[in-house]
């Protein structure tokens, strides 16, 4: 077990699966076709982190009228064939959490339904054993801090000795919010943007038992 924390947290979707690429072409798409242009790498600027939601919510306050009401359905409509036959698991996560002999959860902007599809199609769902945590269990999403202390909470850990490994601004802060240490995991947006992670901002997960403080 690490010395430095009781309980390591992992957000899902660009962290443990990589699942952004093709979410975030989906939703530019759809958001494109409903007379919001939108490119991919917009879609990851503006969105990573936030849940369906939010990212209505977000969209309709810039526009300054409603989306349509099938936003949610045709997204995921679209989006879960193409987990299903393509979804594979961040290189070099299966490794880290093999090494990793604290315990371990998931606190996701994702539903139930999407954080059970994804971890089961690239074969991690059994390293969590269930401790899965959904923004469909909190009153307020990221970057609120509700997800991850709840998540302390059912896992008995006290927030100052949790790690929480993120790829998102929105998900840094809402962990620095909840008193923990975060770690950024820059793969698809620029370092700078999760520049607020307290315990470090990383490119490859190999990097990441170092900075647990795992031994070697």
């Amino acid at each position: 077990m690490s010395d430095r924390f009781d309980l390591v947290i992992f957000d899902n979707d660009g962290v443990l699966v990589d699942s952004e690429p093709a979410a975030n072409r989906v939703l530019a798409g759809i958001l494109t076709d409903y007379g919001v242009p939108t490119t991919v790498e917009e879609s990851m600027a503006q969105f990573l982190g936030h849940s369906m939601p939010q990212v209505r919510a977000l969209v309709e306050a810039r526009i300054g009228r409603p989306l349509p009401g099938d936003l949610e359905a045709r997204y995921f409509a679209e989006l879960y064939p193409s987990f299903q036959k393509s979804l594979q698991p961040i290189p070099g996560v299966t490794e880290v959490l093999a090494a990793i002999r604290s315990p371990v959860c998931v606190a996701s902007g994702g539903t139930h339904e999407r954080i059970r599809l994804t971890l089961s199609c690239t074969g991690l769902w059994d390293h969590f054993g269930g401790h899965v945590f959904s923004v469909q269990d909190v009153a307020h999403g990221k970057p609120a801090p509700d997800l991850f202390l709840h998540a302390a909470s059912v896992m008995g850990a006290d927030p100052r000795r949790c790690a929480v490994i993120e790829d998102s601004p929105a998900g840094i802060t809402g962990a620095n919010a909840a008193g923990m240490t975060t770690f950024g995991f820059s793969r698809l947006l620029p370092p700078g943007t999760l520049a607020h992670a307290t315990g470090g901002v990383f490119t490859d997960m190999a990097e990441l038992p170092r900075l647990l403080g795992l031994p070697r």
